[in-house]
């Protein structure tokens, strides 16, 4: 179950990134088929306003997830998520261009954009959430990092299928039918993860917390806290706030790193289309080689040392880095995406079992969605088109790394705050100890 819990959460993540992935390699030539009378860089800001709208409506998307996951239990509503967000994926691929209908081709994205954004909204929160409840304690960080993983594999799944097709597709064929391709797939892959989501239990700490409000409730007793938001921004305003400026460090590097770079490389540096989401990808390759090692070794030492040492990498290397891949050979272009996504995997291997240690039982799902989506919200999405309005603002070329700076000092300041928790039970969770069986099979994985 605990082998099945992991397996259904990342592949999950896949699907949700796998379709941010591709929406953002195919940026420009999305911009052409929906926003065709703009120019060249009104098209890539169009492109990436409608991929930034998505994540306006992702804190709604918590507000009405998160609460249904802390009462009705955390499968649940994962299977439900998982089917809105393949579906809103899967019509993106249906969608007219603009030369057939016009205005509402723009139209129908946007609105697609939002069912995918509403749907993540209780995707991310909740799937750490359960990996988080389900793993021993002493594990917690080695089985969290293989939900980030499956965040990897959705990227590169995406950057190597839009790859191939940028390959083998002239322009023309690509802008009139292989864009769809990418989205098309998700369908199938979604009834996939909805099967594997149906068939797991709920978590141990989500049924002991049901089965002492249970117990409570037959001897008469008050009833517990309902853990509203009230509670949440008042109890536990500390930590929500600590969980936004983690998320921000997290996600802006997150997206300027795996969904803006391959477009700054082309359009920025002269780089093709295929060349720069090859390099991309083999960057993500070798944070998929040490994200499980990375999320180890903070279950030995502690999540504070690997996201610290992530933050502080970014402030001191995000220059000289961004300086390599300026001149444009690969060997340096490839040297400096590396290092930087090195960086980004302390992240990655860390958060999924950072952040649920943020908040007690009974309120970590709503916590989660709330705390992660309001940052991604006003912070991560907004990196692409942040980044490419400065640029075309100021001409300097230089912005992405200090973006990165700037999101690094932030994260410093949230680790120095933040309590350690590798090691230690979850808040308003008993110790969670591995079977002997389990912790043969999680001492062999390890």
């Amino acid at each position: 179950m605990l082998r099945r819990a992991v397996t259904a959460a990342a592949l999950g993540n896949a699907m949700e990134w796998f379709d941010f992935g591709v929406y953002s390699y195919l940026a420009v030539t999305l911009g052409k088929v929906f926003f065709p009378a703009a120019d060249g860089t009104a098209q890539l800001l169009a492109a990436f306003a409608t991929f930034a709208a998505a994540f306006l409506v992702r804190p709604l998307g918590g507000l009405v997830f998160g609460p249904l996951g802390d009462r009705l239990g955390r499968q649940k509503v994962l299977a439900a998520t998982m089917i809105m967000m393949a579906a809103g994926t899967f019509a993106i691929g249906l969608i007219p261009s603009y030369a057939t209908i016009g205005i509402w081709a723009p139209v129908l994205l946007l609105l697609a954009r939002m069912v995918q954004g509403f749907s993540t909204g209780g995707e991310y929160g909740g799937a750490t959430t359960f990996i988080a409840e389900y793993a021993p304690d002493r594990r917690r960080g080695f089985l969290g990092s293989w939900l980030e993983f499956g965040t990897l594999v959705g990227y590169v799944a995406g950057a190597g299928l839009v790859t191939v097709m940028t390959a083998l597709l002239d322009e023309r064929s690509l802008l009139s039918w292989g864009w769809r391709l990418p989205f098309l797939v998700a369908g199938p892959l979604g009834l996939i993860g909805l099967y594997l989501r149906m068939r797991l239990e709920e978590t141990p700490a989500f049924r002991e917390l049901s089965d002492r409000d249970g117990a409570a409730d037959r001897a008469g007793a008050p009833a517990r806290p309902g853990g509203g938001l009230r509670e949440l921004v008042t109890t536990h305003r500390r930590a929500l706030a600590l969980c936004v400026a983690l998320v921000l460090a997290y996600n802006v590097t997150d997206y300027l790193l795996l969904s803006y770079l391959p477009t700054y490389l082309s359009t920025e540096l002269g780089f093709d289309a295929t060349h720069g989401l090859l390099v991309v990808v083999a960057a993500m390759v070798l944070m998929m080689a040490v994200n499980a090692p990375l999320g180890l070794l903070s279950d030995r030492i502690g999540r504070r040392p690997v996201l610290m040492a992530g933050c502080l990498g970014f402030l001191v290397l995000s220059v000289p880095a961004l300086l390599l891949i300026r001149r444009g050979a690969y060997p340096a272009v490839l040297l400096g995406v590396g290092g930087l996504c090195l960086l980004l995997a302390c992240f990655t291997a860390t958060m999924p079992a950072s952040l649920p240690a943020l908040f007690p039982t009974h309120i970590r799902y709503r916590a989660m969605s709330v705390g992660f989506n309001v940052s991604v919200s006003l912070f991560g999405g907004t990196t692409p088109l942040a980044v490419t309005y400065l640029i075309g603002a100021t001409g300097d070329r230089m912005v992405p790394a200090y973006y990165l700076m700037a999101a690094a000092a932030v994260g410093v300041v949230a680790v120095l705050l933040m309590p350690e928790s590798a090691g230690r039970p979850l808040p308003g969770s008993p110790p969670a100890v591995a079977s002997e069986r389990e912790a043969r099979h999680l001492a062999d994985a390890g």
